[in-house]
């Protein structure tokens, strides 16, 4: 019974390691793999973006101002225009 579940248990860790390897080649080695690369940077590089401000900096996620249109601002610039409306 033991041979059995042991035999189990290893063919599973066979084909887990067989679909890392593919993975590992696919994402490595392909054009799939560079466009995947690229697609992650391109994502991270525009989630920068959105969270820094051009006259006060980089803030945090959460120290964004949301307009009603769904735009971010920072709490800095926001004060400034809302001061500004009075």
């Amino acid at each position: 019974m033991v041979t059995i579940l042991l035999e189990g248990v290893l063919f599973i860790a066979l084909v887990a390691v067989a679909g890392a390897l593919v993975a590992y080649g696919v994402f490595g080695w392909t054009p799939l793999g560079l466009w995947a690369r690229q697609t992650a940077n391109r994502r991270r590089i525009e989630r920068d973006a959105a969270l820094s401000c051009p006259v006060h900096g980089r803030l945090g996620d959460r120290d964004l101002v949301r307009l009603p249109g769904g735009t971010r601002i920072c709490p800095q610039c926001y004060r400034e225009m809302y001061d500004g409306q009075q």
